[in-house]
């Protein structure tokens, strides 16, 4: 699907105060809401989404004192997609030391109002997602805000989404199986019917492991490899997230 951009112009973008700081790749795509009210009747007016990306763009530029919005690109129920700084520009609102890693893609929703994402605005996060990698040289990483920086940002419904890999809406998954109550770990080796569930499933992901119901050096390898294409930490133990992921994730 071909992404719906809303160019700068479109929009009646402010133009930047000052140049932006060239971002040649990055590791992938960071969520963002706006942590506060949310008008819902955006939902059905698109002219709302408008004016709240204007008022974005403003509260950032005159109350923050950044140069632009804070965002590469903004996504609204319509399955629309504002361009922010758009491609190879770093953004803002990553937080500090974190913005050349990541685009940053802010999600219409907030902690209030419209909190939870219609499938418009996941359709549009996932469009902008593929387009900062097909034109922007972004890596396949899709995190949250809160990813690595202090705050409630990307809400709890948006990442929840996320750690359950960012489907498509539409797109059927299978749904995990219970957490089993215990982490699969080593050293000392895992042993069980849970381990042997959660490697037959890798097996069937289309990872090379041995079904043997141990949870050894061989296991905690495929998890470490299989935590870093999710993007999640890579620490080779099979927690609740990476459980689940096991199933729901898309495949790479």
């Amino acid at each position: 699907m071909a992404i719906d951009l809303v160019l700068r112009r479109d929009w009646n973008a402010r133009a930047p105060r000052g140049d932006y700081t060239q971002l040649d790749s990055t590791n992938g795509v960071k969520v963002h809401y706006t942590g506060g009210r949310v008008d819902p009747g955006i939902v059905s007016d698109h002219t709302g989404c408008v004016a709240l990306v204007r008022s974005i763009q403003a509260f950032h530029m005159d109350g923050n004192g950044w140069i632009d919005i804070g965002y590469s690109f903004v996504a609204c129920p319509h399955k629309k997609v504002f361009e922010g700084r758009g491609l190879h520009h770093l953004p803002a609102a990553n937080g500090p030391g974190l913005n050349t890693g990541h685009y940053a893609v802010l999600g219409l929703v907030g902690n209030s109002g419209l909190v939870r994402p219609p499938d418009g605005v996941l359709h549009a996060i996932l469009d902008a997602v593929q387009h900062v990698r097909d034109e922007g040289n972004a890596g396949k990483e899709i995190k949250g805000h809160r990813d690595g920086y202090s705050t409630d940002c990307p809400g709890d419904p948006l990442y929840e989404w996320i750690r359950r890999g960012a489907p498509r809406p539409g797109r059927t998954t299978p749904v995990a199986p219970p957490f089993p109550g215990r982490l699969l770990t080593y050293p000392p080796v895992t042993q069980g019917d849970d381990v042997r569930t959660w490697q037959a499933r890798m097996k069937r992901r289309g990872w090379a492991l041995t079904v043997d119901g141990a949870y050894g050096a061989e296991s905690r390898d495929v998890c470490r490899r299989f935590q870093r294409q999710q993007g999640v930490a890579d620490d080779g133990i099979v927690g609740p997230a990476t459980w689940r992921l096991a199933w729901e994730a898309p495949a790479a």
